[in-house]
């Protein structure tokens, strides 16, 4: 478990997103905010455009996103955030948003996911969850690694946000069945995986990015009522229920929820600093494995840090995805 200090913030879980921003000037910086048509990741890609950052909406539904874009406009005297398509299911569209990106990025906020009621797939056989969490926002970042280099280069460091959940807390990586080939599908752990996943890939990505000032941190935006509970079946609703009465999560705002990812993404305290998990505005403190989610809400598992585990993510989800240090390689026919 943590023994140094963790490091803090002067916010809260009851602080939003733009008191967050309070005074930050951010003219000059380039956003890139997936999922930002709904939920948090549209508060996100508000708020960094109302203080000055040039942000991209990358999307599923860009005429969702245009809507959003529009809304983001009127409220911010014009300044409209870019609408560009983004499936991260599909490795085609991840491949086309990076190779259309030119120049420096300062700022990737992998926010989007997704939450199925059973098992699904994509073209390549990955369970979606794992697949569109991970996997995608995986790939995306592998591809800009450049542009953020030279983010960093352009304003003394470039930081990943990579957006996690307490749900992190139910289950590892199952290294030996990623995509439940051979256990008993439930979605809960198949989201719960993907989870710890988003976290490890901060851990090694810092490892590996820090020495070109690329940092990337973890947040865990609380409970926030968003469309990604639209397909939650009876029982996990049933389980989110439970969760609540016992104390595990009260519901944020969702101006509330997307506080800690702008924490992430512009307090000073993480500048040249990854590799950590945040809630609640706060890095939080590390519990054991076998820890009691409902006892330790705001913790983080040693497994959703553990760097060994990271660097083994980082391996397998190369291979899968069959990429270079920072291009993506070509798809197989049948998934084009």
């Amino acid at each position: 478990m943590t023994t140094r200090k963790l490091i803090s913030t002067p916010f809260t879980s009851s602080s939003t997103a733009a008191e967050v921003l309070r005074g930050v000037d951010l003219t000059g910086v380039r956003a890139i905010v997936t999922g930002g048509s709904s939920g948090i990741g549209t508060e996100t890609a508000r708020v960094l455009t109302s203080a000055g950052a040039e942000v991209t909406l990358a999307v599923r539904n860009t005429t969702a996103g245009d809507a959003v874009a529009e809304t983001i406009a009127k409220s911010t005297g014009g300044i409209r955030p870019r609408v560009v398509r983004l499936d991260l299911a599909d490795m085609t569209t991840v491949a086309r948003f990076v190779d259309a990106w030119n120049g420096p990025l300062h700022l990737l906020i992998n926010n989007a996911g997704v939450v199925t009621g059973g098992l699904e797939r994509t073209c390549e056989g990955w369970e979606l969850q794992f697949a569109t969490n991970h996997l995608g926002h995986f790939a995306l970042a592998i591809g800009l690694h450049d542009a953020l280099a030279l983010g960093a280069i352009d304003r003394d460091g470039a930081r990943i946000v990579s957006v996690s959940s307490t749900a992190h807390m139910r289950s590892c990586i199952d290294f030996g069945d990623l995509h439940f080939e051979r256990r008993s599908y439930d979605p809960q752990i198949a989201y719960a995986q993907s989870k710890t996943a988003n976290s490890l890939f901060a851990v090694e990505a810092t490892r590996l990015w820090a020495s070109d000032g690329i940092v990337a941190n973890t947040v865990n935006p609380g409970g926030v009522a968003t469309g990604l509970q639209r397909n939650f079946t009876a029982q996990q609703k049933a389980s989110l229920d439970a969760a609540e009465a016992a104390g595990v999560f009260t519901y944020k705002t969702v101006e509330q929820g997307a506080a800690t990812s702008i924490v992430a993404a512009v307090a000073p305290e993480f500048a040249h600093s990854g590799g950590h998990y945040l809630d609640d505005s706060q890095e939080a403190y590390t519990v054991p494995d076998d820890a009691d989610l409902a006892q330790h809400p705001h913790g983080v598992k040693e497994w959703a840090l553990d760097p060994t585990a990271a660097k083994r993510l980082w391996r397998v989800s190369t291979d899968l995805l069959r990429v270079g240090t920072v291009r993506l390689r070509p798809l197989p026919a049948r998934c084009q």
